[in-house]
C-alpha cells in the first residue's frame, strides 16, 4: 500500500507537468500566430505592390496604344489625302480631255451640217440633169419610134431575140466542141470499163410474173380442190392469202397475189395437196405451216448464197433475211435477187477498174433494191424503204447514200453512188433482161414519138428497137447543126422527167440536106 505523502506528491507533480505543458502550448500558439500575421502582412503588401505595378504598366501600355493609334489615323489621313489629290488631278485631266472631244466634235458638227448643205444643193442639181436627161432620151426615142416606125417594146423584142439566138447558138457550138473533145477519150475508157465488167459477170434470169399456174392431173381435181361448199378452197385463201382462181382453162389453177412469197406457199402447198390426195381443211392448214417453214428456210439460205456469191461479211441477220425475200419477187419479170448480184459484181467490177472502194460498191449494189422485198407491206417508195432498212440495222453512210441515189431521188455526192447507178441500168438495159405488158410497151412508144414531135422543126420521128432508141428527123432549113445538139439534149431531159422506163433511151436527132437534079 503507497503512502498518502506518495500519492500527493505524484499528483503535484502531474499538476506541475500539465501546466508547463499548457503554457509551452499556449506559447507556440501565439508565437505561430505572429508569425502568420507577419506573412499576411508582407503578403498584402506583396499584392499591393503588384497592383500598383500592373496599373502603372497599364497606364503606360494605354499611353503606347493611344500614341500608335494616333500616329497610324495620321499616316492613314495623310496618304488619303494623296489618293484624293491624285484623283482630283485625274478628273480633271478627264473633263479636259472631255472638252477637247467636245470641241471637236461641234467643230464637225458643223463641219457635216456644211457638207450635208453641199450634198442637198449636189442633189437638186443631179435631179435637175437626170430630168433633163430624161427629157433627152425620151425624145430620143420618140424621134427613133418615128424613123424606124417601131415602138419600144417591138424593138426591145427583136434585140432580144436576136442576142438569145447569137447567144444560142455560141452556146451550142462551145458545148459541141467541148462534147466532142472529151467524148474522144471518156467513150472509149467507159466502153472498155463497161464491156469487161459485163464480159467478167453473167447472170441467168428467169421470167417470173404476179400470178402462178398449177398444172393438174385432171379437170376433176378443180372439183376436190374446191370441196364440199367451197369448205377447201375457202380454206386455202384463208390460210395462204392468196386468190385462187378456177376457170375454163383446162387442167390448170391460177393463184394470183402481191406478195410473192405467199404465192409460192400457196403454190407449194397446192402442189402436194394434188401429189397427195387427200385435200381436206385439216391437211390444208397442216401442209401450208410446214410450207411456210420451209420457205422461210429457203429465204435465208437464199440471203446467205446471195452474200456469199457477192463476197461481202458483216451483214444483219435479219436484213438478209429480207434480202432473201427477193428471191420470189421480180420487176418487168426480172428476178430482183439475181438482178441485185449482177448490180454488185458489176458495180464492183468497175469499183476496181476505177480505183473506187470495192466493198463499198459491192455491198451497195447488193442492198440498192432491198426495198422492194416489202414494198407490198410499208407505204413508201423501194428506195425509201431500203434506205430505212440500212438506218435501222446500222450500214454505213456511204451505203445509204447510194441506195438513195440509185434512181437519183438524190444528187449521187460518191463515185460508189454513181457506179451503183451505172450498174443497175446496166443490169437493167441489156436485152432480155426485162420484160413488160404489150399495153405499156405500146404507150411508153406513143409518148416517146409525142416527146418527140412536140418541137419546133421536127419533120417526123420513129422509137425503135424496143422503144430503147429514139430517131428524129428534123428540117434542114429551120434547126441547124448547133441547135440539133440542144434539141438533143431538151428531149432527153423531157423524156427523164415525164416518163418511166427500163434503162435508158438513146436520142437521134437526124439533119441532112439534099440536092436532087436530073439530066436529061
Amino acid at each position: 500500500m503507497v503512502p498518502v505523502n506518495e500519492v500527493a506528491r505524484i499528483i503535484m507533480e502531474i499538476v506541475i507537468g500539465a501546466g508547463t505543458l499548457t503554457a509551452g502550448a499556449l506559447g507556440g500558439y501565439f508565437y505561430r500566430k505572429s508569425i502568420i500575421e507577419n506573412k499576411i502582412g508582407r503578403s498584402e503588401s506583396l499584392s499591393q505592390q503588384i497592383v500598383d505595378d500592373a496599373r502603372a504598366q497599364a497606364e503606360a501600355l494605354k499611353k503606347e496604344t493611344l500614341i500608335e493609334a494616333k500616329e497610324e489615323v495620321h499616316t492613314l489621313r495623310t496618304e488619303l489625302d494623296h489618293e484624293i489629290r491624285d484623283r482630283r488631278a485625274e478628273i480633271t485631266r478627264v473633263e479636259h480631255r472631255l472638252q477637247q472631244k467636245e470641241d471637236s466634235l461641234d467643230k464637225k458638227a458643223q463641219g457635216l451640217e456644211s457638207r450635208e448643205e453641199k450634198i442637198a444643193a449636189t442633189r437638186e442639181e443631179i435631179a435637175k440633169l437626170q430630168e433633163r436627161t430624161q427629157e433627152i432620151c425620151d425624145q430620143q426615142v420618140h424621134e427613133l419610134e418615128r424613123i424606124s416606125n417601131l415602138t419600144h417594146e417591138e424593138a426591145r423584142e427583136i434585140i432580144m431575140q436576136t442576142a438569145e439566138k447569137d447567144t444560142r447558138h455560141d452556146v451550142a457550138l462551145m458545148i459541141r466542141d467541148i462534147e466532142r473533145d472529151a467524148k474522144a477519150d471518156a467513150d472509149k475508157i467507159a466502153r472498155n470499163i463497161i464491156t469487161q465488167a459485163i464480159q467478167r459477170c453473167a447472170a441467168d434470169h428467169v421470167a417470173e410474173s404476179t400470178v402462178s399456174v398449177v398444172v393438174l392431173p385432171n379437170e376433176e381435181m378443180k372439183g376436190r380442190i374446191i370441196g364440199r361448199e367451197g369448205r377447201n378452197i375457202r380454206t386455202l385463201e384463208t390460210v395462204t392469202g392468196v386468190d385462187f382462181i378456177i376457170d375454163d382453162t383446162p387442167e390448170a389453177v391460177i393463184l394470183s397475189a402481191f406478195d410473192p412469197v405467199r404465192r409460192e406457199i400457196a403454190r407449194i402447198t397446192l402442189e402436194r395437196l394434188v401429189a397427195d390426195g387427200r385435200i381436206h381443211p385439216a391437211r390444208i392448214e397442216e401442209l401450208t405451216g410446214k410450207v411456210r417453214k420451209e420457205i422461210e428456210q429457203q429465204i435465208r439460205e437464199a440471203g446467205e448464197s446471195a452474200v456469199f456469191e457477192v463476197g461481202i461479211n458483216g451483214i444483219h441477220p435479219e436484213l438478209i433475211k429480207v434480202l432473201g425475200r427477193l428471191k420470189y419477187r421480180t420487176s418487168y419479170g426480172q428476178n430482183v435477187l439475181k438482178h441485185s448480184i449482177e448490180v454488185a459484181h458489176l458495180a464492183g467490177l468497175m469499183a476496181a477498174e476505177l480505183g473506187a472502194n470495192v466493198r463499198v460498191a459491192k455491198r451497195a449494189g447488193l442492198l440498192h433494191d432491198i426495198g422492194k422485198a416489202i414494198d407490198h407491206e410499208v407505204e413508201g417508195s423501194h428506195v425509201k424503204i431500203g434506205t430505212d432498212l440500212a438506218k435501222k440495222y446500222r450500214e454505213h453512210g456511204d451505203i445509204i447514200h447510194a441506195i438513195q441515189a440509185h434512181h437519183n431521188d438524190i444528187e449521187p455526192t460518191t463515185v460508189e453512188a454513181v457506179l451503183v447507178q451505172a450498174a443497175d441500168a446496166i443490169s437493167g438495159a441489156r436485152p432480155g433482161a426485162r420484160r413488160e405488158t404489150l399495153e405499156s410497151y405500146i404507150k411508153r412508144l406513143e409518148k416517146l414519138e409525142e416527146i418527140s414531135n412536140s418541137f419546133e422543126g421536127v419533120e417526123k420521128s420513129y422509137a425503135i428497137q424496143a422503144g430503147r432508141e429514139v430517131r428524129i428527123v428534123v428540117l434542114p432549113d429551120k434547126v441547124d447543126d448547133a441547135q440539133a445538139l440542144l434539141m438533143a439534149r431538151d428531149i432527153a431531159h423531157r423524156i427523164e422527167t415525164e416518163m418511166e422506163y427500163p434503162g435508158q433511151i438513146k436520142v437521134n436527132v437526124i439533119r441532112e440536106t439534099r440536092a436532087t437534079e436530073f439530066a436529061k
